[in-house]
């Protein structure tokens, strides 16, 4: 099973990716943060009170850095990609106020979560707000190509959600299908995110193709390990509750492995708790140590490695600049999370 992080040493090891990638797009991203705060005025004060709650809560911001370092990356020197990196993060977050209602969570980035201080239909609301937002700024920018990729982003990631829905408590979900969900409900916003910045700067084909490999299999490689983590980090570095997955009843891929490698006791086990949602304060102990018995942590992180060299090989084309290498670096970013 993977290491707990050490809070001494290598967390600050691994921000020093992320940090060196914001640095290089620190004054876009500044602008970012600005049309943020611009496009979520509304006259109705509920709406940027609690949008601000989520926005302001500490994310990372990865996905519209993502549009900006890829605009940089091919040398683009307007300023569409301000808007449309607000965009993406209205996306991302517009889903996330959707999920926590979805999954009833309480915890957000170690916060309080909207849906838990406001309630459900407000969270919602306000994810409608913020998608209609997006689509704003998607007009404005006036390119038909842009609004097909991310409009089409958006309706995958709801397929994705509504796809976990019906493989949530499900022990007979198969790789195939958990992996066609991750890359739906995450990876397709990395995407979209890291294409956009070809498209603005009207590169060719080629590079647009390279840039969604690499957001594509970027975003899967995050989200397995995001699944990792729920078994094995600390609650107040990873922002939420631990065991939230295997509480809800979640299939994701550390389970997936267990459940197939294990014994008919074992499966039992998982049908039960998983399935059936019988648990005792015990069960996620041995859930831990049935993932540690059969290797599942340990695979995941190595199927989410092999993911990040396809991310990896997609940047190939590009040239060798400071920019590039921070795009390299916030592969091993995102993996190294799990160590």
């Amino acid at each position: 099973m993977a290491t707990v992080i050490n809070l001494d040493t290598s967390r600050r090891t691994k921000t020093k990716a992320l940090d060196s990638l914001v640095a290089l797009v620190d004054e876009d991203l500044k602008a970012v943060n600005r049309t943020i705060i611009d496009r979520m005025h509304s006259p109705v004060t509920l709406i940027p009170q609690l949008a601000g709650h989520i926005v302001n809560a500490g994310g990372k911001r990865l996905r519209p850095v993502l549009t900006l370092a890829a605009a940089h990356l091919c040398g683009y020197q307007g300023e569409r990609h301000i808007k449309l990196s607000t965009c993406v993060e209205f996306i991302h977050t517009a889903t996330l106020l959707h999920d926590d209602v979805v999954d009833e969570s309480a915890l957000r980035r170690g916060q309080s979560s909207a849906n838990s201080i406001w309630g459900n239909q407000s969270s919602v609301l306000v994810g409608d707000f913020l998608f209609s937002r997006a689509f704003e700024l998607m007009v404005e920018d006036g390119s038909l190509k842009v609004l097909q990729i991310l409009s089409r982003a958006s309706s995958v990631i709801a397929e994705g959600e509504v796809h976990q829905l019906l493989t949530t408590n499900d022990t007979e979900t198969s790789e195939a299908q958990y992996l066609e969900v991750i890359q739906s409900k995450t990876a397709e916003l990395f995407a979209a995110a890291a294409r956009i910045g070809a498209v603005v700067a009207d590169r060719p084909d080629v590079e647009e193709e390279a840039l969604r490999v690499y957001g594509l299999n970027l975003g899967i490689a995050f989200q397995l390990i995001d699944d990792v983590l729920d078994y094995s980090a600390r609650e107040h570095e990873l922002g939420k509750t631990i065991g939230d997955d295997f509480r809800e009843g979640k299939i994701t891929l550390p389970v997936i492995l267990a459940f197939r490698r294990g014994s008919d006791e074992e499966r039992a086990f998982w049908n039960r708790t998983l399935q059936n949602l019988e648990q005792t304060d015990d069960d996620l102990g041995q859930a831990i140590d049935l993932m540690k018995k059969h290797g599942s942590v340990a695979d995941t992180i190595s199927r989410a490695d092999h993911y990040g060299d396809v991310a990896r090989d997609a940047l190939g084309i590009f040239p060798e600049s400071e920019i590039k290498t921070a795009l390299l670096d916030i592969i091993d970013f995102c993996i190294d999370r799990a160590h």
